[in-house]
């Protein structure tokens, strides 16, 4: 009768270690998605950022030096904010768009940061240059993926490091 329950923990053990690694092996590297929505009709331009919450925090040691790394402090979220804002631009038809912070959620398995911007309504089809460095200096493998869709089609640019700005043509 001992050696039932001994088995079936030893079971459970052994599954513990053979699963572990494929734990790990699920959450390879870093990552981020942005999207950029541009209104051709109004000019309006929304920019969603979002990160997982377990990579923002342990970066704050070097994005907030002064503060504490935890997204509790507000001293953190404020260099937060302004290293995103930083490291994210954005231009149309050449011309850098000024984004600020509308909204931002600070969830518990991630973080959620909305900017707003506006440009001519002329401008709306013309050539946009993106550069997405986040956390390219924090971690060697971040990757960040920024959607930008106007006009009902969405293009996607990658970046990985701290690479420069990428463009997207103007449409026709």
């Amino acid at each position: 009768m001992i050696g039932l329950p001994r088995r079936a923990l030893m079971a459970l053990v052994a599954a513990g270690v053979l699963l572990s690694p494929v734990a790990a092996a699920a959450h390879r590297g870093h990552g981020a998605l942005s999207v950029v929505e541009l209104d051709a009709r109004t000019g309006e331009i929304l920019v969603s950022h979002r990160f997982q919450t377990h990579e923002v925090e342990p970066a704050l040691a070097r994005v907030a030096p002064e503060a504490q790394p935890s997204l509790d402090d507000p001293d953190a979220v404020t260099a937060l904010t302004a290293y995103v804002g930083a490291l994210f631009t954005l231009k149309v038809a050449g011309a850098p768009v000024e984004l600020t912070l509308k909204d931002m959620t600070l969830g518990s398995d991630e973080v959620r940061m909305v900017y707003a911007g506006r440009i001519p309504v002329a401008d709306a089809v013309d050539a946009v240059d993106v550069q997405a460095a986040m956390f390219a200096d924090v971690f060697e493998d971040q990757v960040n993926q920024v959607n930008v869709r106007r006009l009902g089609v969405t293009r996607t640019l990658v970046f990985q490091g701290e690479g420069g700005e990428q463009s997207l043509a103007a449409l026709d």
